[in-house]
C-alpha cells in the first residue's frame, strides 16, 4: 500500500486559503494526504493544524510590513525549518509572493532540492519583470491563475509554469438575471492595511449614493473573522450599511445591483457572479512611490487585466490624503448600457477561464503537484 503523500502548503491570506482547500479536496479525490504547514479557516477545515496564525502573514503595503517585519522574519524561518525538518514529498507555496520567496531561498540555501511549487504567478507583466527569471532556480514549476501567464513567464525566463484556473470559477456560478435594483456591495478588503485605507472611502461611497434610484441599501461582505469589527466600524457612519458573512456572503452576490471593491481577487470573484463593479485602490506612501517609478498606468482591475481592455472602471488613488471622486461609480450607476456591458464581458471572461489560451490550455493543479509526487528530498543537488 502507498505512503500517504506528504504535502506542505502554505497559504498567507484569504484567497490564498480558499486555494490550498480546493486543491487539497482535488488530490484527495484519489490520493491519501498527511498535511502540513500554514493556512486559515479553509485549510484548517480540511485537517491542516497551522503552523501560526494565516493572519500573521496577512499585511498589504510597506507601512504594514515594516510595523510586522521582525514578527515576518521570524516567521519565514519558522516556516523554513519546518520544511527542512519534516522534508515534505511536495511542497506548496500559494501567492504572498515576498514571504513564500524568502522561504524558498532558505530551503534550498540549506540543500533541500524537494518539488517547491509556487501557486499564483507574481504579476511580472505588470512590474520588475525580472523576478521571472528569479524564481527559476528556487521552484520546480509555478501554477498560474491567469491563462496569459505561462507565455509571459517563458518569454522572461521564468520556471515552466501551467495554467490551473482558478476555484472562483466553481464557486461562484453567474446569476442567471442583472436586477433592475437592488443593494451596492461595499468591500474593502480583508487586511488591516486595506481597511484603515479604504474604509473612509467606502463610507464616502454610502453616503454620495444614499438616494440613488438603483441603490436599496448598502451590504458589506466579508470573512467570518472581520464581521464583528467590522460592524463597530459602520455602526457610527450616518448610512445604515448591513455587515455580512458566512452563506449570507452569496445572497449578496447574488442580489446586490453593484459593488465598489478593492482591488484583488474579490474582483474576479464578482466577475464570475456577474456582478457589475467599479475596483479601487488607495495605496500607502511607498506604493505610491513605487507606483510613479513604474511610469505607466497598471491596471488594478483583474477583469481588465485578463481580457487586456478596460470592461471595469478603476478608481485609482496614489495619495491616500488626496479629495477622492467617486465619478466613474456614479456614471455606471447611471447607466444601463454600461452594466449590460459589463455583464457580457464578464460572460466572456469566464469562457476564456474555462479554456485556458491556445499555448496554455486549461490543467488540474492535482494533476501538476502529483506529477513530482514520486520525487523524494534530497540533500545536495
Amino acid at each position: 500500500m502507498a505512503e500517504p503523500l506528504r504535502l506542505f502548503v502554505l497559504a498567507g491570506e484569504a484567497s490564498g486559503d480558499r486555494i490550498g482547500a480546493d486543491l487539497v479536496q482535488r488530490l484527495r479525490r484519489g490520493t491519501d494526504l498527511t498535511l502540513l504547514g500554514v493556512g486559515g479557516p479553509e485549510l484548517e477545515g480540511e485537517g491542516l493544524t497551522s503552523l501560526f496564525p494565516m493572519d500573521d502573514l496577512s499585511v498589504m503595503g510597506w507601512s504594514d510590513v515594516l510595523r510586522r517585519l521582525p514578527l515576518l522574519l521570524w516567521r519565514v524561518r519558522q516556516t523554513a525549518n519546518a520544511i527542512i525538518r519534516h522534508r515534505p514529498d511536495v511542497v506548496v507555496l500559494i501567492d504572498s509572493q515576498v514571504f513564500v520567496k524568502a522561504v524558498a531561498k532558505r530551503v534550498r540555501r540549506a540543500g533541500l532540492r524537494m518539488p517547491m511549487l509556487l501557486y499564483v504567478a507574481p504579476s511580472v507583466w505588470a512590474w520588475r519583470p525580472e523576478r521571472a527569471a528569479e524564481l527559476r532556480p528556487l521552484f520546480n514549476e509555478v501554477l498560474a491563475v491567469l491563462p496569459f501567464e505561462p507565455k509571459v513567464m517563458a518569454e522572461l525566463g521564468g520556471p515552466p509554469t501551467s495554467y490551473v484556473g482558478h476555484p472562483a470559477l466553481a464557486r461562484f456560478p453567474m446569476r442567471p438575471a442583472q436586477p433592475e435594483r437592488g443593494p451596492l456591495l461595499l468591500l474593502p478588503g480583508s487586511r488591516a492595511g486595506e481597511l484603515r485605507r479604504h474604509l473612509p472611502l467606502m463610507r464616502q461611497a454610502a453616503e454620495a449614493l444614499r438616494a440613488h434610484p438603483r441603490i436599496s441599501g448598502f451590504i458589506m461582505p466579508t470573512l467570518t473573522a472581520l464581521a464583528e469589527g467590522l460592524r463597530a466600524e459602520v455602526a457610527g457612519w450616518p448610512v445604515p450599511v448591513q455587515v455580512v458573512s458566512g452563506d449570507e456572503r452569496g445572497a449578496a452576490f447574488a442580489n446586490g445591483y453593484a459593488a465598489f471593491a478593492v482591488s484583488g481577487t474579490i474582483s474576479f470573484e464578482l466577475a464570475m457572479s456577474g456582478v457589475p463593479m467599479a475596483v479601487t485602490y488607495v495605496a500607502d506612501p511607498q506604493q505610491a512611490k513605487r507606483a510613479a517609478q513604474i511610469g505607466h498606468p497598471v491596471q488594478i482591475a483583474l477583469p481588465n487585466i485578463i481580457l487586456g481592455r478596460e470592461v471595469v472602471p478603476e478608481l485609482q488613488f496614489v495619495d491616500p490624503r488626496a479629495e477622492r471622486s467617486l465619478g466613474p461609480l456614479s456614471a455606471l450607476l447611471d447607466s444601463p448600457d454600461a452594466v449590460a456591458a459589463q455583464v457580457a464581458a464578464f460572460h466572456e471572461l469566464r469562457a476564456l477561464m474555462q479554456k485556458g489560451a491556445p499555448e496554455a490550455p486549461l490543467v488540474d493543479p492535482a494533476a501538476r503537484v502529483l506529477a513530482y509526487a514520486d520525487q523524494r528530498p534530497l540533500i545536495g543537488s
